[in-house]
């Protein structure tokens, strides 16, 4: 993992090498009704097993996009997307997502909204079942596991779907801007939870956000995005150790530096021109 680094801006020029996750030029267009628009243009990125990465960069830049391509989703127009070194070529089953929104069944306890995962993929029940207990424990979820969707806070219902993406002990664990819709407080809560969970299954994360003080608490490195069509302007070293609480983080002097450093790369990429077809097609 890339920590304990001095904070710092590089460019990615080169492809990327094997790794957890690699994209090497990679490039998406998008065929609307009245023009051909490219969401992404010689994306290279690597990440390294184990390492917590954010992406971040402004509406529009096909954050998600890249999301979906690592997913196998979606397929690249161009380059190659690759995971533990194999290539890309359809949706992976090993992997794990956490969207915005929970999309929790109104019917069914957290416990069992977890365990669905393990129905899916059928999962020996003995196995799932304690591992959804050790998930409920380390999520903060215990007293919770039999209530249903409509009886869980927002936060406690992300913690769920959280519990879902993690049962079945993805290598790779995939966030879409999972805190976006939860007020400040609980946010907050969250982003230290995650980095506690992060320690604890040392899972490969990549986390997309609009938030460059979330990106700087929980991440090794913060890579910046410009504007449609969306490649990597710069990847931020935060230089912080693993083990971070929101409060005491933000007020160190590295996640000071780390947060002015993405600002400044996201201010140099906010005054190019819009791309052609700029609005239309995929969103972030």
């Amino acid at each position: 993992m890339a920590i304990g680094r001095g904070a710092g801006a590089r460019r990615e020029t080169a492809p990327a090498p094997a790794g957890a996750v690699a994209l090497d030029g990679v490039a998406v267009r998008f065929r609307t009704r009245r023009r051909e628009v490219t969401a992404l243009t010689g994306v290279g990125l690597s990440v390294a097993a184990g390492e917590f990465t954010a992406i971040v960069g402004p509406s529009g830049c096909g954050k998600s996009t890249l999301l979906k391509l690592v997913a196998g989703l979606l397929a690249p127009t161009a380059g190659e997307v690759r995971l533990s070194g194999e290539p890309v070529t359809g949706p992976r089953h090993d992997i794990g997502f956490v969207f915005q929104r929970a999309a929790l069944l109104e019917w069914r306890s957290a416990r069992r909204n977890i365990l669905l995962q393990a129905e899916i993929r059928g999962m020996a029940k003995e196995t799932a079942a304690r591992r959804a207990a050790e998930l409920i424990t380390m999520t903060g979820l215990d007293g919770f596991e039999d209530a249903y969707p409509h009886e869980l806070s927002g936060g406690m219902r992300q913690r769920v779907a959280l519990c879902r993406a993690l049962l079945h002990e993805p290598p790779v664990l995939l966030m879409d801007e999972p805190f976006g819709a939860l007020d400040a407080l609980t946010r907050e809560q969250l982003n230290t939870e995650l980095n506690r969970i992060w320690r604890e299954t040392g899972t490969t994360v990549l986390l997309v956000t609009h938030s460059v003080s979330e990106a700087c608490v929980l991440a090794d490195r913060v890579v910046v995005m410009s504007p449609r069509p969306g490649t990597v302007t710069g990847v931020v070293e935060v230089g912080l150790g693993p083990r971070r609480e929101f409060a005491a983080t933000v007020e160190r002097r590295e996640f000071r530096t780390a947060t002015a450093r993405v600002r400044a790369l996201l201010g140099a990429t906010s005054t190019a021109p819009a791309s052609p077809g700029e609005g239309e097609g995929m969103g972030d």
